[in-house]
């Protein structure tokens, strides 16, 4: 991934390089916070982003189904039924001028027994209400004539030609990078244990004793948004995490779907699907279970067990397949069905909570929903002139485009096919990987079918040597 033009600016994690008070301080690194931090960076104010991680995207937003929703599914007249409609439109539009990888496959949703296809023109209509006119009713022969490898047993479907695959690694580092290069701050390590209201600004402290002080607080904290609604003296919502577990199959499996398998939703979840990946592999999930723990992100084996299962009936010839990676994300799923957004005049905050899997692709409307609450919360924000906002474009990671291996260079991840030079890009940029992990998510390395077994003590060195730090600082955090 992450090949940017965007201009360096100071060492993420350290403090704020310019006067405070801040104008706004938005809290959270996902691809929420970063989608807020970018658009506000184009307009005239001094703004900071506050991530608990070490890096931007490291959480919720890492790992997810990858899907750009068009909303067809959502509940008609909700906020986050309009959010994602709107945030389609701008995430479609913004993702080719800055490199983020969209593969515009379409997705079928698929009954398998009457009770389901029953509810298929039901959808539809929902569909309609939602604004999406594409959806198309079918039957279970246009299904398998659509999809041959699926399973027996389907007994209708429903085409949404409009729901697409897009990389969800690149698109928070990109909202980030776009933030940085127009003047935002990046402050990383900065888990937020403290807030103290004054009468015009608000000091947010953090573990390690830092602190900064703003005008104004975007609350984006995804699951811990309930912690920080409660030191900034608010209630009304709680975050209980909704853990999805999911398999990554080789990318041998890949000619066996086409397009994304959708299951019919249920009022929990939106069920088990099968999709392509813009990297090309196949992705089986996620599972639904709600925890108390927001640390939990390890797989379990009664998850993978009932993947597989689901799998095996859905696209039977996917279990012969290898298993290349298997992992866990946690939505900030709450008692609520909707998203959580306030304004808070008097305590000049904003909240952005409750958002689940539908982020990714409602991030964008949500920053424009934030610079209107902000607006209600007494903040003035007046666009900068056009010369003065800054692009970027970052490297498609992608399998639709051109890589950069095609184009020469010494590769050193040889499953994803990753170049020295990349690594380097990924290290020395505005928003730069600091440890494996965000290597992995910036230029794919690591993430193929040996997950680095291989590669992994080049890929260090070729880390130490381009940061200075020693080797064995970058092997201990794999």
């Amino acid at each position: 991934m992450a090949a940017s033009d965007a201009v360096p600016s100071h060492s993420p994690g350290d403090n704020p390089p310019t006067a405070e008070p801040f104008d706004v301080v938005v809290v959270g690194g996902g691809v929420v916070g970063c989608a807020v931090a970018r658009l506000l960076s184009h307009h005239q104010l001094s703004v900071a982003l506050v991530e608990a991680r070490d890096d931007v995207g490291a959480g919720t937003s890492k790992a997810n189904t990858a899907i750009l929703h068009t909303g067809f599914d959502a509940v008609p007249g909700s906020v986050e039924a309009r959010l994602v409609a709107r945030g389609y439109q701008l995430l479609r539009a913004y993702a080719p001028t800055a490199g983020i990888s969209v593969e515009e496959t379409g997705a079928v949703l698929v009954a398998w027994d009457d009770e389901q296809a029953a509810t298929l023109p039901k959808l539809a209509v929902k569909a309609e209400a939602n604004g999406y006119a594409h959806a198309e009713v079918i039957d279970a022969a246009a299904v398998h004539a659509l999809e041959p490898h699926l399973g027996d047993g389907i007994t209708g479907g429903m085409i949404v030609p409009g729901e697409h695959l897009i990389d969800p690694w690149s698109t928070p580092i990109a909202f980030a990078t776009e933030a940085v290069a127009n003047g935002c701050h990046l402050l990383t390590g900065f888990q937020v244990v403290g807030a103290t209201a004054g009468a015009e600004t608000t000091t947010l402290t953090a573990a390690d004793g830092r602190s900064v002080c703003t005008h104004h607080v975007v609350n984006a904290a995804g699951l811990h948004g309930d912690t920080l609604h409660r030191l900034l003296g608010f209630d009304g919502f709680t975050v209980r995490p909704r853990r999805g577990e999911l398999i990554v199959f080789d990318k041998l499996a890949r000619p066996l779907l086409g397009r994304t398998i959708l299951p019919v939703p249920t009022s929990h979840t939106k069920g088990v699907l099968v999709a392509p990946t813009v990297f090309g592999n196949i992705m089986l999930g996620p599972t639904a279970d709600d925890i108390d723990d927001k640390g939990a992100t390890g797989s379990t084996r009664i998850g993978v067990d009932g993947l597989l299962q689901k799998g095996r009936r859905i696209l039977p010839a996917l279990l012969h397949e290898e298993v290349t990676a298997v992992y866990a994300g946690l939505r900030a799923a709450t008692e609520h069905s909707d998203y959580q957004l306030s304004a808070q005049r008097e305590a000049r905050y904003v909240c952005l909570g409750g958002i689940r899997s539908t982020g990714l692709t409602a991030a964008m409307a949500l920053a424009e929903e934030a610079l209107a609450l902000l607006a209600e919360a007494g903040c003035t924000a007046m666009p900068k002139a056009a010369d003065e906002v800054h692009g970027i474009r970052m490297t498609p990671l992608g399998e639709g485009r051109e890589r950069p291996y095609q184009r020469g260079g010494t590769v050193v991840c040889h499953c994803e096919r990753v170049t020295a030079q990349e690594l380097e890009i990924a290290l020395t940029s505005s928003v730069p990987a600091t440890d494996l992990d965000g290597l992995r998510r910036r230029t794919r390395a690591l993430a193929g079918r040996c997950q680095g077994f291989y590669c992994s003590a080049e890929v260090c060195a070729h880390a130490a040597a381009v940061t200075g730090r020693p080797m064995s600082d970058w092997m201990g955090v794999q």
